[in-house]
């Protein structure tokens, strides 16, 4: 009855629309699931009401374009519907629902994958950004003459330390950055003590020194820098001391080589047989220092938990690590769930962790004590761990990892109780799947699962220790610091992957962009280049925001200049010294070909000329560049003494590029005595004399001299004694000197109220003719275009010196009580002399203003009367 019913029903309704269809038209036959699911799609897709966008939508519609038409058709694009069946589906029909089903999956995956990728474009444009901005930040903040660190973020005051140093305290805080102090000096006597074993020609043991000054700083990253340190001098190969050295030239046969020892290979051909060595080098290298770091790890466990590590009596490598493994393995008296024992003991975890710790003796040892036991579960694996761990490469003959691979694959890999440090050992020893780098329950922490991934290594497969630097590269720093809000104590760890991956220009421009890390990365910088693992960009690729330069070819590049400048400019005024210490070890990489290491050797000298600018004059900035003694012999300064470390082959080569150059910045930079000095250095004697003339030009002008004058009057007095003596420097430009002196010394009489002494002096420059010779007069106004031009430029000056003597000595001649003879004859003398002055200022008065001229004119008619 009720299957009638529905029959009339639907034949009813197809009556009502029987007068609409279309015989060209299919008829769409729907079962009731499908058509409630494409109902509810319609109901979910239905958009709201678009809001008129008025004028725009008026001026669409000019176009022909229905705008709101089509705002609705995009708000029902659904692509998830875009593959539903153009056939409908019978309810029996199982094949096409899972066909439809997988369609729509496909759809689903592609969909959450473009989202995943929208997402991680946006969080990593927005990283970038915060990158640049952080950077531009800092940039704007050193070029003003701060600094950006910890919480003092405004631009920095300088401040004078008992140490010698500048203290940098923000603007808002009043306590000084004492610890940022106290490791900035212990850095520097590292370098100090690098460049002192540069300069004797010996070998220095840059990474051991470094180990010691990170021990002794407290800082939340010390630890940490200190483990990257110690990394590089294992994949260096550097000894924590030299060999006692016993005679003179003993160093030459005995000490190793570390300066620029990697430096051919590592910035040479990648493909070479040389440059897959230094990989492999690195990559144990790395290995060994996380071994190293791992048994000091099992070493605090066991002293702080003596109790639950039940060590007893032995105190061998071997029992050290079966008390390690009752405290992380052993609990409430029975052995973790998938510990696996043979005769009793847990030794595949014992054997993983005798090769953790670096101890791969002890872990044959143990095998082979273990022989009859082990070769019941695992026939082959005894002769193959002995045969791996005795090799040089860690690594089988390919018929024994292929065996390996087999009985992995056959009874360990799909199974859920095996032992994972007995999966952990088949693993590295057959090499088996790189690609799965991870071993539940082993790979537990960064180190564990790097030194892993640095174990499974093979230079001829799977692209070796560039392939490992580019997964590392994918994952990215937030995967292993953090996020940049929750990094905390993790600082450091994404610049000591990258140093285990032979990243090191990557690795220091990590830690130069943490400002708590700035100091650490400019040091590694200066010893990684020392050993030739540092390569540097060409002055194209140098960019002045990033010292890291990323070029075409994708080999990174670091600028040691850019982060050195960027490191002593905050201390170069008070501590010159130190900073070129810094300064030397750009030059380290003056044999990168390409032209790049001439490039770095003249950003040494470029960066030297400006400390020598920048620096404080005084005691202080003579040792720097050099100076004379009392008795006029000359001494060498720092610069000259370290030229070695600047390439400066010769002695006029560092007259030339240093003291010239820098002499030259220096009068630009209106240092005028210094600049004197720096030429007087160079023997640039003509140059010296004729500064000392135009500066003396400009002090005597003045009425009363501020110190800068008196410095330069004072140095051009000793200069000029000290050329007098020995006849340098003859000619015009040296009696303009002794003149412009001899005019200073007036007007200090001049001051003292010596009039008669300021008319004598000036007598005897013979610059204005006061004989009464008319003749002679013009004749010598005549030549006073070939006065120097300080002589000329000051006319004035010295006219009106000369006239205020004249007048001032009439003056008391005519209160004197001398005979009226006498007096008489003065008077007149005076008078002659005052007319002779006026001649002569007349002929050249288009050379002074006005105003002196009637000033001059006025004291001759009160001379006159």
């Amino acid at each position: 009855m009720a299957s009638n019913n529905l029959s009339s029903l639907l034949t009813g309704s197809k009556a009502l629309t029987s007068h609409l269809q279309r015989p060209d038209l299919p008829s769409v036959n729907l079962s009731l699931d499908q058509i409630e699911a494409q109902s509810r799609r319609l109901v979910a897709g239905q958009p709201g009401t678009p809001a008129d966008s008025g004028r725009g939508n008026y001026l669409l519609a000019q176009a022909h374009v229905d705008a709101p038409a089509l705002a609705t058709s995009i708000a029902n694009l659904n692509t998830t519907t875009t593959f539903s069946p153009l056939q409908p589906l019978q309810d029996t029909d199982v094949a096409g629902y899972l066909r439809h089903a997988h369609e729509q999956n496909l759809i689903s995956t592609i969909e959450e994958g473009r989202r995943e990728t929208q997402e991680e474009f946006y969080r990593t444009l927005e990283e970038h950004g915060r990158r640049e901005w952080e950077a531009k930040k800092k940039r704007v903040f050193e070029e003003l003459g701060g600094r950006l660190g910890g919480e003092n973020t405004a631009i920095s005051d300088f401040k004078k330390s008992s140490y010698g140093r500048n203290i940098f305290t923000s603007s808002t805080v009043s306590t000084p950055n004492l610890q940022l102090q106290s490791k900035m000096m212990i850095y520097d006597r590292v370098v100090a003590g690098l460049n002192a074993a540069r300069l004797r020609e010996t070998s220095h043991p840059v990474f051991h020194a470094l180990i010691e000054a990170s021990l002794s700083i407290a800082v939340d990253v010390s630890q940490q820098m200190t483990q990257i340190y110690h990394i590089l001098s294992k994949i260096t190969a550097e000894p924590p001391a030299l060999p006692p050295v016993e005679h003179a030239g003993a160093h030459v046969l005995n000490a190793p080589l570390f300066e620029r020892k990697y430096a051919r290979v590592y910035l040479g051909d990648p493909e070479s047989r040389e440059a897959v060595a230094l990989r492999k080098q690195i990559a144990n290298g790395a290995r060994e220092a996380l071994e190293e770091q791992y048994w000091d790890v099992l070493e605090r466990t066991l002293q702080a938990r003596p109790m639950d590590a039940r060590l007893g009596g032995d105190p061998s490598v071997a029992n050290r690590v079966r008390a390690f493994l009752l405290i992380k393995h052993y609990k409430n008296g029975e052995w973790g769930e998938r510990i696996e024992l043979v005769a009793g003991q847990p030794i595949w975890a014992k054997l993983f962790y005798l090769v953790r710790t670096g101890h791969p003796q002890e872990a044959i040892d143990e095998a082979i004590s273990y022989q009859q036991a082990i070769d019941h579960r695992e026939p082959s694996f005894l002769a193959n761990f002995k045969t791996w761990l005795e090799s040089p490469d860690r690594k089988l003959p390919k018929l024994h990892r292929d065996h390996l691979q087999s009985t992995y694959n056959g009874h360990m890999l799909h199974s859920s109780t095996t032992d994972p440090f007995k999966l952990a050992l088949y693993k590295l020893m057959g090499k088996i799947d790189p690609s799965k780098r991870t071993v539940t329950d082993v790979t537990v922490t960064t180190e564990d699962w790097l030194w892993f991934q640095l174990t499974m290594l093979d230079e001829e497969e799977f692209g070796g220790l560039r392939g490992l630097s580019d997964v590392v590269s994918g994952y990215g720093q937030r995967h292993f610091d953090g996020p940049p809000n929750q990094r905390g104590s993790r600082k450091g760890v994404w610049a000591a992957v990258l140093t285990m991956c032979g990243q090191f220009e990557r690795a220091i421009a990590a830690l130069w962009e943490q400002p708590e890390t700035e100091v650490e990365a400019v040091h590694l910088a200066i010893a990684l280049a020392y050993h030739g693992l540092l390569r540097q960009p060409s002055r194209a690729e140098t960019s002045d925001m990033t010292p890291l330069s990323l070029p075409q070819n994708g080999v990174p590049a670091l600028s040691l200049s850019t982060i050195i400048w960027r490191y002593v400019r905050q201390f170069v005024k008070m501590d010159a010294k130190e900073a070129l210490q810094y300064v030397y070890c750009i030059c380290l990489s003056a044999d990168q070909g390409g032209g790049v290491g001439k490039e770095q050797i003249e950003n040494a000298w470029e960066l030297a000329r400006r400390i020598i600018v920048l620096a404080n004059a005084g005691t202080a900035w003579e040792e720097l560049v050099g100076g004379f003694r009392a008795d006029g012999t000359r001494f060498s300064g720092i610069i000259e003494q370290g030229a070695s470390l600047l390439k400066l082959t010769s002695t006029q080569d560092y007259h030339a590029e240093i003291l010239v150059r820098a002499a030259k910045h220096s009068e630009q930079n209106d240092r005028t005595p210094e600049a004197i000095k720096l030429y007087n250095l160079a023997g640039d004697y003509g140059t010296v004399i004729s500064c000392l003339a135009s500066a003396l030009g400009t002090t005597i002008s003045r009425p009363t001299p501020d110190e800068k004058s008196k410095a330069i009057e004072k140095t051009a007095v000793d200069i000029l004694r000290h050329y007098e003596r020995t006849n340098r420097a003859v000619g015009r430009d040296r009696e303009a000197v002794t003149k412009l002196l001899r005019i200073r010394e007036a007007i200090n009489a001049k001051e003292a109220g010596r009039p008669e002494v300021v008319l004598e002096i000036m007598e005897s420059t013979n610059l204005i003719p006061l004989d009464g010779d008319m003749s002679r007069t013009t004749r010598k106004a005549e030549e006073f275009k070939e006065y120097h031009d300080a002589l000329q430029r000051n006319l004035q000056t010295y006219l009106t010196l000369t006239m205020d003597a004249l007048s001032g000595v009439h003056q008391k001649t005519k209160a004197s009580l001398i005979p009226d003879s006498a007096r008489q004859m003065v008077l007149g003398e005076l008078r002659r002399k005052s007319r002779s002055l006026m001649v002569f200022a007349g002929i050249l008065k288009y050379r002074m203003s006005s105003d002196i001229y009637s000033y001059l004119a006025r004291l001759d008619v009160e001379i006159a009367l």
